[in-house]
């Protein structure tokens, strides 16, 4: 009988077209913005921890040492912070966007907020009623005002707290996310 019984199980797992798969499984992105490179290995690490599919958010036209000289106030970086209306293009390649329940998205701190390309993403592909949690890079400034501008400016997103993710080990990182 338990021969029968051993026998019968991959006969149902045939039938179901031999996949398993959760009901509640959360699908994760961890897209993200990364001038230098600081960022992307945040990103890639944050998407190694939570199991999410990484995606790079890349402007159309990729930003120069001398476009992202913040003392040069007439640099491309400079001119596009002092315009909070601007929106950066970026190459819009990502596919299934509504497909995501948990969306993390990370950009290195400019001006004390986020880099236009990032209002760029969100307006494009949206996430009304996802959850979206923000992480940035920065040599000293904190996520508390970019966290600040994107609830008022997209008050239909359930934001959860970011956080700035300098140098953090993998536990840190495992911490953070399970504190979420």
């Amino acid at each position: 009988m338990i021969c029968a019984a051993v026998a019968f199980v991959p006969a149902l797992i045939s039938c179901a077209g031999g996949k398993a798969k959760k009901a509640d499984a959360t699908k994760i992105l961890v897209a993200y913005y990364s001038a230098t490179g600081t960022t992307a290995k945040v990103a890639a690490d944050l998407a190694s921890v939570t199991g999410g599919d990484l995606y790079e958010i890349r402007p159309v036209t990729p930003y120069s040492d001398e476009d992202l000289d913040w003392r040069n106030q007439e640099s491309r970086s400079s001119v596009e912070m002092k315009d909070p209306s601007w929106r950066e293009p970026f190459v819009e390649d990502l596919q299934g966007a509504d497909s995501y329940d948990v969306i993390y998205i990370g950009f290195p701190i400019w001006w004390n907020t986020a880099p236009t390309v990032i209002n760029s993403f969100i307006e494009k592909y949206g996430f009304e009623g996802k959850t979206v949690i923000l992480f940035g890079t920065s040599g000293g400034s904190t996520l508390d005002n970019a966290v600040k501008v994107f609830r008022e400016a997209y008050p239909d997103i359930n934001w959860k707290s970011g956080k700035t993710l300098n140098n953090l080990t993998t536990d840190e990182l495992k911490a953070w996310v399970g504190s979420l």
